[in-house]
This record gives C-alpha cells, sequence and structure tokens, in this order.
C-alpha cells in the first residue's frame, strides 16, 4: 500500500498572527494525516503550485533555505517510509502508526524529550531508581549544553562554543565528539571517572531504548566508538574478623546503632539483600523456615532458609510492628511515591548509623549497605561456593556482574597463597 507525502498549507487552522502552519501530508487510501513542520507563513506568501514559500515572505532573510529545510524534512519523511516497506513493516501498520513514527524518528528528534518520556514512564512502573538515575543524567546534560547565555537570541552553547536550541538536545547531537567534549567537562569539575561512568551509562541506555523503539537509526550510534571507562573502587568486602565483630557485638534495644547492625547483619545473611528489598520485605514472605520474596530490581524470586540467628532478628521486628505488613519498620505510608521517599531517607540515616558502628567495632573503612552485600560475596568465594552459585545468590543476570563483587581478594590472603608458593 502506497503511502504520499507532500508539503502543504494547512489553511483550516489560521494562527493568531495571521499565518497558517506548513505540513507534511500524510495520505494512504483516501486517508490523509498532517505532520507538524513547526513554521508557518502568511496565505500570500505561500505557492500552492510549487508547494513551497514564495520570495515575497519577508518572515526571514532567506526563503531559499526554509524551503531547503522543508524539502529535507520531506525527504526523512519518505526515507523512513522506503525502510518500513523494505523491512515489509509498512502494509501492517496504520496511518497514525506511521505518522507518529515520522514525527519522532526524525534528524530533530529529542532526547531529552525522550528521556523526561522514559522517567516518566519508569515512575509510572514504580522504577523509581531508574528513573532518578535517568533524570539526573538529563539535569547534567542540561547544565552542560546551556553553559552561558549566547548573544540573547535565546540560544546557549556548550563549553565548545557549539549551538544548542534552549535546553534542548538532539539525537543527533549525541555524537562520539560530543560525548568526548562532555567527558572533558566532567573532568574539568574535578569530578571521577566512575561519576562519569553513571552518566554515560545512563546516556546510553536511553539511547539504546530509542533504538529499540525505532525513533532513531542504529546507523548514528555513537558507543560503538565511544568506550565507558571506569576505575577499580575501594574494596567493600569485611574481614571475616571485623564481620564477626559486627555480628556478635552486644548492643541494647535502645542504642542508637541497634537497628543499624540488624539490618546490617540480616543483609548478610540473606544473601546480601539491598536495602530497598528489606524495606518491602513482607512478613507474609516468611513461612515456614524459609523467605521467599521477588527481587524489585530485577524480579528473580528467592527461597532462602532462616537460620536461627537471622529467625532472632525477623522474630524481633515482626513482633514489634504486628500491623504493619512489612517485616522491618521502614515504610509506613501508603503510596509508592511516598514509599519511595521514606526508603531514600532510610538509607541516609541507616549510612549514618553504620559510620557510628564502625567506629564502635574498629572497622577503618567505610562501612555502607553495600557492605554486607560485598561481604557475603567475598566470603561466600573464600568458602569455595562456586561462583555460579553465588551469582544465582546474588541475583545477577551474568557472571561478569559477580566478577565485579569479586575482583580483590583480602590481602591476608593472597599473603597466604603466596606463602604456599613460596614453600613449594
Amino acid at each position: 500500500m502506497n503511502v504520499n507525502v507532500i508539503i502543504a498549507l494547512d489553511t483550516r487552522r489560521k494562527k493568531k498572527d495571521g499565518t497558517y502552519p506548513i505540513i507534511l501530508r500524510l495520505s494512504r487510501d483516501e486517508r490523509t494525516l498532517p505532520i507538524p513542520s513547526k513554521y508557518s507563513v502568511p496565505l500570500n506568501d505561500w505557492d500552492d503550485k510549487k508547494r513551497e514559500i514564495k520570495n515575497s515572505y519577508k518572515g526571514l532573510t532567506s526563503v531559499a533555505r526554509l524551503n531547503n529545510i522543508l524539502s529535507s524534512q520531506k525527504k526523512n519523511a519518505r526515507d523512513i517510509i522506503l525502510k518500513l516497506q523494505e523491512t515489509e513493516k509498512l502494509d501492517g501498520m496504520t496511518l497514525a502508526d506511521i505518522k507518529n513514527r515520522i514525527f519522532r524518528q526524525s534528524a530533530s528528534a529529542s532526547f531529552i524529550t525522550y528521556a523526561d518520556e522514559q522517567v516518566a514512564a519508569l515512575n509510572e512502573a514504580r522504577r523509581f531508581g531508574t528513573a532518578r538515575w535517568y533524570a539526573s543524567t538529563v539535569s547534567v546534560l542540561k547544565d552542560f549544553v546551556n553553559d552561558k547565555p549566547y548573544e540573547n537570541t535565546g540560544k546557549s552553547k556548550n563549553n565548545s562554543g557549539e549551538l544548542y536550541e534552549g535546553k534542548d538536545i538532539k539525537f543527533e547531537d549525541i555524537t562520539h565528539k560530543f560525548l568526548t567534549k562532555f567527558e572533558t567537562a566532567h573532568y574539568k569539575d574535578g569530578n571521577t571517572v566512575n561519576g562519569l561512568s553513571f552518566y554515560m551509562r545512563a546516556i546510553r541506555a536511553i539511547y539504546n531504548k530509542a533504538v529499540k523503539d525505532g525513533l532513531i537509526d542504529k546507523e548514528a550510534y555513537p558507543f560503538d566508538d565511544y568506550k565507558i571507562k571506569t576505575e577499580p573502587t575501594v574494596k567493600r568486602a569485611l574481614d571475616w574478623n571485623l564481620l564477626k565483630k559486627i555480628i556478635t557485638l552486644e548492643l541494647d534495644a535502645a542504642h542508637e546503632c541497634f537497628y543499624a547492625r540488624n539490618y546490617f547483619v540480616a543483609s548478610y545473611m540473606m544473601y546480601g539483600m539491598n536495602f530497598t528489598d528489606m524495606a518491602y520485605l513482607e512478613k507474609s514472605a516468611v513461612t515456614d523456615g524459609r523467605i521467599n520474596y521477588r527481587r524489585r530490581k530485577t524480579g528473580k524470586l528467592y527461597d532462602i532458609k532462616i537460620t536461627p540467628a537471622l529467625e532472632k532478628i525477623i522474630s524481633n521486628y515482626i513482633n514489634l510492628s504486628p500491623g504493619s505488613p512489612y517485616v522491618f519498620p521502614i515504610l509506613k505510608r501508603d503510596t509508592p511515591e511516598e514509599q519511595d521517599k521514606e526508603v531514600q531517607w532510610a538509607r541516609k540515616r541507616y549510612n549514618k548509623k553504620l559510620k557510628k558502628l564502625a567506629e564502635l567495632c574498629g572497622v577503618s573503612q567505610n562501612l555502607t549497605t553495600y557492605v554486607s552485600r560485598h561481604s557475603f560475596a567475598t566470603q561466600a568465594m573464600l568458602s569455595e561456593v562456586p561462583i555460579n552459585a553465588i551469582s544465582t545468590m546474588l541475583g545477577h543476570s551474568s557472571l561478569k556482574t559477580t566478577e565485579i563483587y569479586l575482583k580483590s581478594l583480602p590481602s591476608n590472603i593472597l599473603d597466604d597463597y603466596n606463602a604456599k608458593i613460596m614453600e613449594m
């Protein structure tokens, strides 16, 4: 089925300034749909036969340039239609589907607008953590491209002096050159390699989604050439002796670190369960001496045997708040948005208490919510648990992620290995 595209003046919609919108008009089977071009001209300055703006138009300095832009929009629309036809997708699409594809899959498609749509969709799906990640990345990108005002034109420039419309960034702007300049600006501000990786991985994830959605072509993909770099982080796992100090530390229920120590130990004993999953762990998940729950981040189902030490901690909290559906007294509000804020706030308080707990136990390294998870992975490895099993217990989708957790053995273990080698 043929789909025709023409440039036209929409004479049905007169604007307040007396001009009429210029559109791309799609037609198929006697049905038509308009695609806005963002331009408009007076009726007298439109040549309906040539389907272009007349030279008499005084609204801009170069009529020829605007006509070229309109011709380019038409060509882009035709290219998209031909690609759909070549891939045998066109016949199965409605005219509205085709319009939407053309409208979004243009050279001027907005990365910022698309990213904002993804943030909204993630919030709707209650994936608040990923939504915050994307939103913070978009915010940093906006700051980058709008570094300084530019000659009162309503435009702005990034650190390289290249122009961008307002605070928008187009997909066509995100090139290897753009990413490299963003990297330079990031380091110039004294930021870290892993901090840059945080933003670059979000940009890549959003870009990949846009490719999958058919918004842009894979040909322009910048991450084939630009490689995201990371640096090894400070070892997070605790040695067993330090872990044992935390586990066996006697604390009164009124002590300011009582909850923090219990959360840390419970996390360690539940395969390194992260703080968010602990916050949402329901009492109904605790049955017949086991914990059955689904991880919020990946949807992976867990089935964990409750040890006597873990039973003591869990029973204490279940009995502490009989009216709550949750094991731990972290969530008290009802809406997903409010609960997400509660988790964020509780995590901050938890990390502060962990610093004081570290002082009590003589732990010199930074004690955070992630340390229990990394410590569990390291102790499992030292106990010669197969890496496949460790990966399953941590809920990782690939062994590569597990290897990141296990990339640095404690120095004393390496010393023992070296001593055995020297004895040979």
